[in-house]
């Protein structure tokens, strides 16, 4: 019975979520304490399995969400997104969709994906029609959602990627391993094919346009503006202004490489631990931001970037929560022999069955993070008894959690009346660019996991 209850939970979740609108965080807990009773774990069980698996998780990735967002608040106030994007659009001219899709996907995930869209969106209705007059802003449309969410899903610091390792129990430096060249290549890939179908007339400008959308009461700019401008820091050059991200994914990642070929030196496995890694990180953007902007305007910054850490830690403490009741519930032997099912190919099943699951709950519920942490949950307590390496799960539930945005996002909405799209448009680019995304990045998924078979 604890699969049937299970699904009651996870189903009344997605209800409550989508029918009523009710905030997540709550849903989840709402959830938990449902499948708790209802398995027989009893109140005490229930909520000491809420409480321990929402600290468990909190202790695993909760300093490096709140690190990697408030990189991601000074990285803004110093404008480093924005004049790379300028870069780019002088270096490259046309082939700026393909810079700006990997740019997107590697070098900024630790910038918040309402951030990223709210600067990438002006400069791609303004190097339009220099990239393409007749399909040059549906074909940047589609490379900004794929590079946000494919850098979002697979690279770290990304929000996703951080709270699907922590919840998997998989090694930051082993996920960055992995999920940076499978975020670049998905990117890139889905950037060519989305302008193949741009060429077969999926673009219509008459209908897919929305040329006189006004700014709506909670234009997401207005909180963009709201943040300090670091003037002197912005004049430091741009490779300066890049190091609070490039500081720690290089220390991550050597710490990971080294481990694998020999004996990792102490000093090494110290800095290249990811809360340590990033907190550098957050030292260097600090110290370069304190200069211009003083005491109260750095602490202005700041607090924009704690207004998003919250949201984030709860859903993503939740999460833990869920995964950890449904541990306690005994559904693990049933979903490991589900996953088992065929023994001719466990690994294949396992990943597709894996990504099946967050595609789903993303399609449902409108979240990429919810979708994946929520996934997350349900999978982790039986990943160890699959015979499939966690970090191969857990590439396949970001693959999932990326398909199809669409009108149940917030994003979604943010992404219209930024680019003066109709919702038409917005399904024809951010939706199908996702949607392919996450169905290009599934086969890159099984041959990490002939890599991670092999090592």
């Amino acid at each position: 019975m604890e699969i049937v209850h299970s699904a009651i939970a996870i189903l009344a979740a997605i209800l409550l979520i989508i029918r009523f609108g009710i905030d997540p965080v709550i849903s989840l807990l709402v959830a938990s304490v449902y499948l708790g009773l209802a398995t027989g774990q009893g109140a005490e069980g229930t909520v000491g399995e809420i409480t321990g698996g929402f600290g468990e998780i909190m202790a695993e990735v909760g300093l490096l969400i709140g690190f990697g967002v408030l990189i991601g608040a000074l990285l803004h106030s110093m404008g480093t997104f924005r004049d790379l994007v300028d870069l780019l659009a002088r270096r490259v001219g046309r082939r700026l969709p393909y810079a700006m899709a990997a740019t997107l996907s590697t070098i900024f995930p630790s910038i918040y994906v309402d951030v990223q869209v709210v600067l990438a969106a002006p400069m791609a209705k303004e190097s339009a029609a220099a990239v393409d007059r007749r399909h040059g802003l549906p074909w940047l449309a589609g490379a900004m959602g794929i590079g946000i969410f494919s850098g979002y899903v697979f690279v770290v610091p990304g929000l996703a990627a951080v709270a699907i390792a922590g919840l998997m129990d998989v090694p930051l430096g082993t996920y960055l391993l992995y999920g940076v060249p499978i975020g670049l290549a998905t990117a890139l890939i889905t950037t060519v094919l989305f302008r193949l179908l741009l060429g077969w007339g999926l673009w219509k400008e008459d209908t897919d346009l929305d040329p006189d959308v006004v700014a709506r009461g909670d234009d997401p700019d207005v909180e963009a503006e709201e943040v300090p401008h670091a003037e002197g820091a912005a004049r430091l050059p741009l490779l300066v202004r890049l190091l609070p991200i490039l500081v720690p994914l290089v220390l991550i990642a050597s710490a990971a490489i080294v481990d694998v070929v020999g004996d990792l030196p102490a000093a090494l496995a110290f800095l290249g631990d990811a809360n340590i890694a990033l907190f550098l990180g957050l030292l260097i953007a600090f110290f370069m931001v304190r200069p211009s902007l003083g005491a109260d305007g750095v602490g202005k910054v700041l607090t924009s970037g704690f207004h998003t850490t919250g949201e984030i830690l709860l859903v993503t403490g939740v999460g833990g929560s869920l995964g950890a009741v449904i541990a306690g519930s005994g559904l693990d032997a049933t979903l490991t022999d589900l996953f088992a099912a065929d023994e001719n190919a466990p690994v294949v099943l396992s990943i597709l069955l894996a990504w099946f699951i967050a595609a789903v709950l993303h399609f449902a519920i409108g979240s990429v993070s919810v979708a994946a942490i929520t996934a997350a949950g349900i999978i982790a307590p039986v990943v160890g008894s699959l015979g499939v390496d966690p970090v191969v799960i857990a590439l396949a539930i970001a693959s999932g959690a990326m398909f199809a945005l669409h009108v149940n996002s917030n994003f979604f909405w943010m992404f219209t009346t930024l680019l003066d799209l109709s919702t038409k448009g917005s399904l024809k680019t951010l939706t199908l660019a996702t949607s392919l995304g996450a169905v290009v990045s599934l086969p890159l998924v099984l041959v990490a996991s002939l890599v991670a078979a092999a090592t």
